[in-house]
C-alpha cells in the first residue's frame, strides 16, 4: 500500500466552488496582521493543493510574499503554472515541496494559513507551538479541517476497506483521520499563551473555534462517490491504479453502498460537509 496518495488535481478541481467555500469563510475571519516594518508581509499556506485557493491569499494581501508549500508534485506543478509570479501590488506567489509533518518557519511569517489539511497529517497538535513561535508578532494562525469523518460517505469506506476481500490490498485503516475535536483544538491553542516564545515574542493571546456544515448539493450522475475521488478516495485509487478490474470491482461496491446512503432528491442530491475553524492571533 503506498504511503502517499497520487493526487490529480483535475479531479479535486470538479467541485472547485464547494471545496473553496469554507476557505473563504475562514479568510473572512482572519483579520490583517500588524504592518512589519522594513519589509513585506510574508506568508504561507501550508498543503497549498492546487493553487486556486493561495490565490485568494493574494487577492487579500496584494503586496505580500506569499509562499504555498505541499508533498505533492502534481499539485504543484499545476499551482506554479497556473498561479506563480507577480501579484498586483508588487508582491509575489510561489510554491515549494514541503511535508507539513516536518515543516518549520525559515523566518518569521505574519500568516500562516492551512485549508484542508491536517486531517491528513499525524500529530499536527504537537507542531502547533513550533509554527506559533515562528510567526511574527501579532501573526496569525488559522486553518480548516474537515470534521465529516463519523458520515455515511466515510464509516462505509472504512468497512469497505476493511472487509476480507479488500483488506489486504488496500489495508484497513483507510478512512481513518487525524482531525481532532473543536475543543481541543481550543484548548491546545490556547494553552499556547505562555508557552510558545522562541525569537519572535509570545504566545496565543486570542483563539476563535467555530464549526459549520454545509448541505451542499451536488448533482451529476453518483456526484458523492465523484467528490470523493477528489481527496478521501485518492488512497485507495492509488494502491488499486496497477489493477483496473480490482479498481473497478472496488469502485462498484462503494458505488452501491453510496447510492442507498445518498438517494438523489427533485434538486439533486444532498451531502452534508462539516467543517472545523480555527483561528488564532499571537500576542504583540
Amino acid at each position: 500500500m503506498p504511503s502517499t496518495p497520487i493526487w490529480d488535481p483535475q479531479q479535486y478541481l470538479r467541485h472547485a466552488g464547494h471545496r473553496t467555500r469554507p476557505f473563504l469563510d475562514l479568510l473572512a475571519r482572519i483579520p490583517d496582521p500588524p504592518a512589519p516594518e522594513g519589509r513585506r508581509l510574508r506568508i504561507a499556506d501550508l498543503g497549498c493543493g492546487a493553487g486556486n485557493v493561495t490565490a485568494l491569499l493574494a487577492d487579500r494581501w496584494p503586496a505580500a510574499l506569499i509562499t504555498g508549500f505541499d508533498n505533492s508534485l502534481e499539485m504543484l506543478a499545476r499551482a506554479g503554472k497556473q498561479y506563480a509570479g507577480p501579484t498586483p501590488g508588487g508582491g509575489s506567489l510561489g510554491f515549494q515541496t514541503a511535508d507539513a509533518v516536518h515543516w518549520s518557519p525559515d523566518e518569521p511569517y505574519d500568516v500562516i494559513v492551512s485549508n484542508a489539511l491536517f486531517h491528513w497529517v499525524p500529530g499536527h497538535l504537537d507542531s502547533f507551538a513550533r509554527w506559533v513561535d515562528g510567526l511574527a508578532p501579532g501573526g496569525i494562525f488559522a486553518f480548516q479541517v474537515p470534521g465529516n469523518f463519523d458520515a455515511p460517505s466515510h464509516t462505509l469506506l472504512a468497512e469497505l476497506c476493511g472487509s476480507p476481500r479488500w483488506r489486504d490490498r488496500i489495508g484497513g485503516d483507510q478512512g481513518r483521520s487525524y482531525t481532532e475535536a473543536p475543543a481541543v483544538y481550543l484548548d491546545r491553542l490556547t494553552g499556547l499563551g505562555g508557552e510558545s516564545g522562541g525569537g519572535t515574542g509570545g504566545g496565543i493571546d486570542e483563539v476563535d473555534v467555530w464549526e459549520t456544515t454545509y448541505l451542499q448539493l451536488l448533482t451529476g450522475e453518483d456526484p458523492v462517490l465523484d467528490w470523493i475521488k477528489g481527496t478521501t478516495l485518492r488512497p485507495v485509487l492509488t494502491a488499486l491504479e496497477s489493477d483496473p478490474a480490482a479498481l473497478e470491482a472496488f469502485l462498484g461496491e462503494y458505488r452501491a453502498l453510496l447510492r442507498e446512503a445518498y438517494p438523489p432528491g427533485p434538486h439533486g442530491t444532498v451531502f452534508p460537509f462539516r467543517r472545523i475553524f480555527a483561528v488564532a492571533r499571537k500576542a504583540v
